[in-house]
């Protein structure tokens, strides 16, 4: 109706209920988890429904069609089919379209809407009245899924269809989806694969989560769990490799990870991240809208990099990211769009793209800005070569002086990468000395063989996203979403520094984080109670020292 993809898809939701049945008012509420079934008191009778492997597609739903089938049954009063939408992480999808503003959702609640109804329908309300909820609502954003995949039918139903068959099941720690799995896969892809990456999925794309030592576990075509008569995988080593994942313990291979990370720190690791987003800000008012946009000062000399945040009204963090101011030039797309003045070079995690997208068009929009927001994620590749070898390394790959008077830490350059023109960037997020190369797409193959050519003789070795996830959280680096999040500010997550408080540029969220600066991190009353436990600790002293909680 609007030009808005809705990704969800429309299942029987098959339970029965039984007749009377004397005394059972009293009978708590049951979920197997094993045998995937829930038995739910309904008056005097019982409800008894299930998440099967094998639930029946509604293929056909019409404006005028029965949304219930009712068959009556000995023993109970009804055998109700019920239609029920379901979508690919069985989670709602809420907040605005991206395709239309001011178009909300509020929908595929997964036979989950009586328990979720209630606040999820307070929370978009204030969504609408404010511009956003008052909670942090990310996990149930229409914002996490990517636009390439809200209208792919294929995604849409084999992803439905694992998250409902697995609604019941234990969920682990480093589990991932067999179903719609090779939806986006960058340039290193192949070759990784052949190298024993595990792969993980995120926003649609194949990451590479870590190194398996026994050879290639190639992701093979959705099975359904064998229902509907397709032949179950077999012999399907990434499934067998999962499997062993599924503790919350340290997985067997945690050895494997481990060296990994000790590698990136004592000799130098490269990590393909060609799933982040890649976003141009060129145009007229460019300038105005990095300013409004980026707590960070980001108008530092033509090469500079800078680490900055994207905040809400109320101060909360949006995104962290990195901005890149390039010099005006003419169009070498991928590397530099066109530009006479300002023009900007965006980094951000893969995984948040589409949120960080909406977020950014959405400012740009409300303030009237007379700027361009240009996507050239597919066009490029990027790899991060990290540790403490990395300069002796690149410095036979790259046609540039890599000293630090030369490269300073965040600056970036274009660079000739065996005989390949690459944006070189002088960042970590692993906290070793390292580089990023962005690489158009065509020569992402020929300088990935480069550098682990030239890194043959310093250990170099492959890694992923979990060496640094591992890595990150020891530098104390955040992840947006996982330690940092729309109801956070910078104040609180210890990235004032981020923040260009000493200027008076103004920017989005500034007022909020100046009224929390003025107030105090923490309420008043809060501030009151906290001071009492101060001072019932500093009088208590000499028992907490005998006692040997405190050392002084």
């Amino acid at each position: 109706m609007a030009g808005v993809n809705v990704p969800l898809i429309a299942m029987h939701h098959a339970y029965v209920v039984t007749e009377r049945i004397e005394g059972i008012q009293n009978m708590p509420n049951v979920r197997d988890h094993d045998a995937s079934v829930y038995l739910r008191l309904q008056g005097d009778a019982l409800s008894v429904g299930g998440y099967e492997q094998n639930p029946i597609f509604w293929e056909d739903v019409s404006y005028g069609g029965r949304r219930f089938k009712f068959m009556g049954g000995e023993g109970s009063r009804y055998k109700p089919g019920i239609m029920e939408s379901f979508t690919a992480d069985h989670k709602p999808l809420m907040g605005e379209a991206p395709e239309v503003r001011g178009f909300f959702l509020g929908c595929g609640f997964n036979s989950a809407g009586m328990m979720l109804g209630g606040g999820c329908g307070k929370e978009l309300a204030h969504w609408i009245i404010h511009g956003r909820p008052e909670k942090d609502m990310y996990g149930y954003d229409i914002r996490r899924f990517h636009h390439s995949l809200t209208n792919n039918n294929r995604w849409i139903r084999e992803r439905s269809h694992e998250s409902y068959a697995k609604n019941y099941s234990v969920v682990f720690p480093f589990d991932e989806p067999l179903a719609s799995r090779n939806m986006r896969k960058d340039p290193f892809h192949q070759v990784l694969q052949e190298q024993g990456c595990v792969f993980q999925e995120r926003h649609g794309w194949e990451r590479p989560g870590w190194f398996n030592r026994d050879g290639p576990a190639p992701i093979l075509d959705y099975d359904y769990y064998s229902a509907y008569d397709v032949p179950k995988n077999t012999d399907y080593k990434y499934s067998e490799i999962l499997g062993k994942e599924y503790t919350f313990d340290f997985p067997p291979h945690h050895d494997v990870i481990r060296d990994e990370c000790l590698t990136c720190r004592n000799a130098v690791a490269v990590f393909d991240m060609s799933y982040f987003g890649k976003f141009y800000l060129t145009g007229p008012d460019a300038k105005k809208a990095a300013d409004w946009l980026f707590t960070a000062d980001v108008n530092k000399a033509p090469g500079s990099t800078v680490y900055t945040c994207m905040l809400n009204k109320r101060g909360g963090v949006e995104s962290d990211l990195t901005v890149s101011r390039l010099e005006p030039s003419p169009a070498h797309l991928p590397l530099t769009p066109e530009s006479n003045g300002e023009a900007y070079y965006l980094a951000i995690g893969g995984g948040v793209a589409q949120h960080n997208w909406s977020h950014i068009q959405a400012v740009l929009q409300d303030q009237g800005f007379h700027c361009t927001l240009i996507d050239h994620t597919e066009d490029m590749g990027m790899i991060s070569i990290q540790g403490p070898k990395s300069r002796e390394l690149l410095q036979e790959v790259l046609d540039s002086d890599l000293s630090s008077d030369a490269f300073p830490f965040s600056t970036h350059k274009i660079v000739n990468a065996a005989g390949h023109k690459v944006r070189a960037m002088r960042l970590s997020f692993v906290g070793e000395m390292g580089w990023e190369l962005h690489i158009p797409k065509e020569s992402c193959l020929p300088v990935y063989h480069a550098v682990r050519a030239a890194g043959a003789k310093y250990g170099i070795c492959n890694a992923g996203y979990r060496a640094i996830d591992s890595l990150s959280i020891e530098k104390g680096y955040r992840h947006w979403h996982a330690d940092l999040r729309p109801d956070d500010t910078p104040l609180e997550a210890g990235l004032a520094f981020t923040c260009k408080m000493k200027t008076s540029i103004p920017f989005l969220g500034r007022k909020a984080l100046e009224a929390q600066k003025a107030e105090g991190l923490l309420p008043a009353h809060q501030r009151r109670d906290f001071n009492k436990i101060i001072v019932l600790t500093v009088k208590n002293v000499d028992v907490i020292k005998k006692a040997g909680i405190l050392r002084w």
